[in-house]
């Protein structure tokens, strides 16, 4: 057993490495345009004073920008990726494909078909291909991963654990427990209101962002899904179904929903009933671990399209730390553990 779980480090650090696509200019997320600034933005060259940034000036490999109180920016990179940082963020323009967030809020953009990149955030490394996302780190080591659209995959680099996050699922991490929490449905709609996606120009990936939203809304809309099981259960609607009633209707669907549509009616089930979201994480999990995940279509095609051929599921869509490794004794205990040693010696 214990062998089992050293061997399953290497492949999850081989499935974060092989996210990302090959033959890519790493150069077009070394430099950036400035393409908005609002209130305080600096932007501070290594080794020098920092200055205030201006629109359209361009950073570049070893600059950071930093943002004050209430302040914003966005960066705009040679491949169209888009960082926008919230405020008292500090960004680090890295080499490579690496997007280094000391601290602070972030939107993240990634075109697809144009490159995939890594989110370095503390002890958490995020890998994204044709994604957007929003991140948060907090001083006190909290970190909030967000996806709006598209899919990623998230690593704990200190021991190893590495999972999926997909469109409308948020992941934390806890610096007390150092894990990474179990990925929870959230409102899109909500995370709209969000002044790094409210307070800019349109993203590119809005369409892609909208269709997450109303899949979540058909599911539990009038004669949708959601409804027409819950009323099989003898509800009269959603609103008002008794707790078993509600799931009831709940567990007869979910059991029947393609598996890459399962996530957008979990996230439509919590927005309907957020009162018992525990339960309806708990049955959805339980029909994952039954019968496993589907492929998402449309991300498998973008992976296809980057590298060229089958591969494999790039990330664990389940929660599952690597538990240390602790080498086990070659020879037997002539000891119990139960018992303590004995002292031979006292009588001589």
């Amino acid at each position: 057993m214990e062998r089992r779980c050293i061997l399953f480090i290497a492949p999850l650090a081989l499935a974060l490495a092989n996210w990302l696509p090959n033959g890519l200019s790493a150069a077009d997320l070394e430099e950036a345009k400035v393409t908005q600034v609002v209130q305080e933005v600096k932007v501070v060259p290594s080794g020098a004073a920092a200055r205030p940034a201006a629109v359209n000036e361009t950073v570049r490999q070893g600059n950071a920008v930093q943002t004050g109180t209430q302040s914003r920016t966005e960066l705009t990179f040679r491949d169209q990726t888009i960082t926008r940082l919230g405020e008292k963020t500090i960004y680090n323009i890295g080499g490579g494909r690496t997007i280094d967030m000391g601290s602070g809020q972030f939107l993240l953009y990634v075109p697809k078909n144009k490159g995939g990149a890594k989110v370095k955030m503390g002890p958490v490394t995020a890998a994204i291909t044709g994604t957007t996302v929003l991140g948060n780190v907090l001083p006190s080591g909290i970190v909030e991963f967000t996806v709006l659209e598209g899919t990623a995959c998230i690593h704990l680099d200190s021991v190893g654990q590495t999972l999926q996050v997909l469109g409308g699922q948020m992941v934390v991490y806890d610096p007390v427990l150092r894990r990474l929490e179990d990925p929870v449905e959230v409102d899109l709609q909500q995370e709209l209101s969000s002044p790094l996606v409210r307070d800019f120009r349109q993203l590119p990936s809005a369409p892609l962002i909208n269709e997450e939203i109303q899949s979540q809304h058909q599911v539990v809309a009038p004669n949708g899904d959601l409804d027409r099981a819950v009323r099989a259960a003898g509800a009269a609607s959603i609103e008002t179904a008794t707790p078993d009633q509600f799931m009831q209707g709940f567990n007869s669907l979910i059991v029947r929903y393609p598996p890459s549509q399962r996530r957008t009616l979990v996230a439509g089930a919590i927005r309907a009933r957020p009162d018992l979201a525990d339960r309806i994480t708990a049955a959805a999990g339980q029909v994952r671990r039954v019968q496993g995940y589907g492929r998402d279509a449309k991300d498998y095609k973008d992976y296809k399209e980057y590298k060229g051929k089958e591969i494999a599921e790039p990330c664990p869509p389940w929660n599952q730390p690597v538990q240390p490794f602790i080498i086990s004794p070659l020879t037997p205990q002539v000891n119990s553990p139960e018992q303590p040693p004995t002292n031979n010696h006292h009588g001589d």
